[in-house]
């Protein structure tokens, strides 16, 4: 490889391959062979050429802001960072599309598509530094995803390198497209165990015209859970439905104050968009919800800038938790909406019997939870404890009828759970596409399963 690529584009050195070690999950590191930034197809098709014959295996990566240690190299690993493959190819307003390489960050679309009043709904939290080809690996979500569905809802088509060398087209602009098997979603969720993304095709919609946001503060985790469950019983779905404890809000108003109301037991931040008459009777019903379960207080944000200053904060929560222990390590359970109360008493619970401390925030209005684990790497006892703790809640998740993950992934993180979601031929099947699609287990090999 040091042969074939020009030294601006490896990286050797152990130094250089330090922050390649590990993504955004704690406790998970190991250091690749090399990295590589390919500037062609052809330096793609080069380096799985050399990885097959040289027995290594490529990890296609972003920006690493993986939660489930799927961007983690794994042994004789070189990384393949997409990173500069940041251009936007084709904005069109006809079709409401824009077409772009993987490495372009998440902001960046959806500043793009501002400029023609369009819209890009999935924002992560991590969206200023994420990227499109993560996104699409890991299936992401965001605060947007109770009105307007995941990064799977946006995607049209992609151009994928596949491990045998072949580059193929998935989808295309259509609206509708019954034409066989819907290749492309094998590949969004797959975590870069199927395919190298080159291009993808995004789908656009139009700005909405209005949006209000309201804060309503409440005196337990149940009636905020409760409340939330009311809200989607009573079918008003609002584009945001966010869920903060009070752990979080005291982290977050030590770290970026917003007015959170730090004696409140839990806040709901919810958002309503759209044509201006639907959104004040939106705000209205959701009003008199509320009022039904006894808050200490709502409050409608008084302008755009208030708007933008709460959900802010509410974008910084793991930032802020993560100031609070050595090890934080955040998880995504999702439960059916009818049951959050159950799981909301399930982690207090959990939370008393292992004397583990885990803060709560959560994308309420979809079911899927953030309980954040605050423990310690160099205490053994407790990281013991954090993960029987955390083993617990995914399989009361699973009793409920929920899974292990909403929108981090799997990786490396949550393999060994992922067998407990799936029957036996269920899980079989799973396997079986990675076995067909790469068969010498070339390509971000140890993800999801072994």
């Amino acid at each position: 490889m040091i042969d074939h690529f020009p030294e601006s584009s490896l990286l050797i050195s152990k130094e250089d391959l330090i922050p390649y070690s590990f993504d955004a999950t704690a406790t998970f590191y190991h250091a690749p062979l090399a990295v590589l930034f390919p500037s062609s197809i052809e330096d793609i098709l080069w380096v799985l050429k050399w990885a097959k014959s040289n027995h290594a295996c490529i990890l296609p990566r972003g920006s690493g802001t993986s939660l489930s240690g799927a961007a983690v190299p794994q042994k004789n690993s070189i990384v393949l960072s997409m990173t500069k493959w940041n251009k936007i190819l084709e904005t069109d307003p006809d079709n409401l599309t824009l077409l772009v390489e993987p490495g372009i960050t998440t902001q960046v679309v959806q500043e793009e598509a501002a400029k023609y009043s369009l819209f890009y709904p999935p924002d992560p939290g991590s969206y200023k530094i994420s990227t499109i080809g993560g996104n699409v690996g890991h299936n992401s979500g965001g605060i947007r995803g109770l009105k307007y569905g995941v990064t799977r809802n946006y995607v049209l088509g992609m151009e994928v390198v596949l491990p045998n060398g072949q580059v193929v087209w998935l989808g295309n602009k259509c609206v509708k497209d019954s034409a066989g098997y819907s290749l492309k979603d094998l590949f969004i969720g797959s975590e870069g165990t199927l395919g190298i993304v080159t291009k993808v095709l995004l789908r656009l919609i139009p700005k909405p015209q209005e949006r209000q946001v309201i804060l309503a503060s409440f005196p337990t985790l149940e009636a905020a859970s409760e409340a939330t469950s009311a809200i989607i019983k009573a079918a008003l779905i609002p584009s945001a439905l966010e869920f903060l404890d009070q752990k979080t809000i005291e982290c977050i108003e030590a770290y970026s104050p917003a007015g959170f109301p730090k004696e409140s037991q839990a806040v709901l931040l919810i958002e309503s968009d759209g044509h201006p008459q639907a959104v004040r009777d939106e705000i209205t019903r959701i009003n008199q919800v509320l009022k039904q379960y006894g808050p200490l207080e709502i409050k409608i944000a008084e302008d755009p800038k208030q708007q933008e200053q709460l959900w802010s904060a509410r974008k910084v929560a793991f930032s802020a938790l993560a100031r609070k222990a050595p090890t934080v390590l955040l998880e995504d359970v999702t439960v059916p909406r009818s049951s959050l109360v159950q799981m909301i008493r399930k982690i207090q619970q959990i939370s008393k019997t292992y004397a583990v401390e885990i803060a709560v925030y959560a994308h309420m209005g979809d079911g899927n939870l953030h309980p954040v684990f605050l423990g310690d790497e160099s205490n053994k006892d407790l990281m013991e404890k954090v993960f029987r703790a955390m083993k617990e809640i995914f399989l009361y998740a699973i009793k409920l009828g929920g899974t292990i993950t909403g929108e981090h992934g799997v990786g490396l993180a949550k393999k060994e759970f992922l067998a407990y979601q799936y029957k036996s031929e269920e899980f079989q099947l799973l396997k079986s596409i990675k076995k067909i699609l790469d068969p010498e287990n070339l390509l971000n090999p140890g993800k999801i399963f072994d």
